[in-house]
């Protein structure tokens, strides 16, 4: 099986190119398929910091590359982006493909400990397997500064895993992320299959529970959220999050965008203000 990773295809924009690589995940046990945004190099031993972005429901690898025009500033900043995918794929477990909420394209970016879903250890895929690929394999990227952002189910995993990892990252964002996922029915639905019925369980992976056990934020979280987002009143919740942060003073600038609901075209429209978030962060 080839650990390594294989490109498949390439693409140049905007001066630099949009990669993307296969290869076989141990942690995963499948293949698993990601994207690069290589920024154009000013030199050839130049080396670019790592922003991480994390997809949501349904989504693959591919969705944000093709979609939110995130390679116009990441250009500009001299940033690379990583999309990894969204979940194990190929395995054939059993009901992974009946509902677009749970299995291929949801894995909620945690380390399922029900046997069924065993192979759903998304978060030590993006924490710990992918980071060690991209500095085992490629010498342009310097993973030891690296940032992370997301959307929905990637907003939420970008948030959790940052909370628990800020030695590994510099800042986080996130797009209309589900922010206390215990509270929702998304979150209820992926939990109680992926983790079991031990709801303390569930709050290692809620961004509204973690953020009173590791308030200790260096960079201001930035959150955008469509006013017209038809999931705001009843799954991402992030008024929960906003109470949460004011309560252990961790610094949080959530802006709500009137208007715009839960699609590519927010992601795209205030893109730039989240690259630029992150360059800051990552260059400082």
């Amino acid at each position: 099986m080839e650990t390594k990773p294989t490109e498949i295809s390439s693409g140049k924009m905007f001066g630099g190119y949009n990669k993307r690589f296969r290869h076989f995940s141990p942690t995963l046990g499948c293949s698993m398929n990601f994207h690069i945004y290589f920024p154009p190099s000013p030199s050839p031993s130049h080396k670019f910091p790592v922003l991480y972005f994390l997809s949501g429901l349904t989504c693959t690898d591919e969705n944000f590359i093709f979609k939110s025009g995130a390679q116009r500033a990441a250009s500009a900043e001299g940033v690379a982006l990583v999309a990894p995918d969204t979940s194990p794929r190929g395995l054939n477990v059993e009901g992974e493909a009946d509902s677009w909420d749970l299995g291929a394209g949801a894995g909620f970016y945690l380390n399922a400990t029900q046997e069924k879903w065993k192979n759903w250890r998304m978060y030590d895929y993006v924490v710990k397997e992918l980071p060690k690929l991209l500095s085992d394999n490629f010498p342009h990227l310097e993973t030891s500064k690296a940032s992370i952002f997301g959307h929905s189910m990637g907003g939420h995993g970008a948030l959790t895993i940052y909370l628990k990892n800020q030695d590994k990252y510099k800042s986080v964002s996130a797009f209309a992320p589900i922010a206390n996922p215990i509270n929702c029915p998304w979150g209820q639905k992926a939990f109680s299959n992926y983790l079991g019925d031990n709801k303390s369980d569930w709050e290692d992976y809620d961004a509204t529970c973690l953020v009173t056990k590791f308030p200790n934020v260096s960079s201001t979280i930035l959150i955008d959220q469509g006013e017209d987002d038809k999931f705001l009143p009843d799954q991402l919740l992030p008024h929960k999050f906003e109470q949460a942060c004011k309560k252990a003073n961790v610094p949080l600038l959530l802006r709500f965008q009137p208007g715009y609901d839960h699609l590519y075209y927010f992601i795209a429209t205030f893109i730039d203000d989240h690259i630029r978030h992150h360059a800051q962060a990552l260059k400082s």
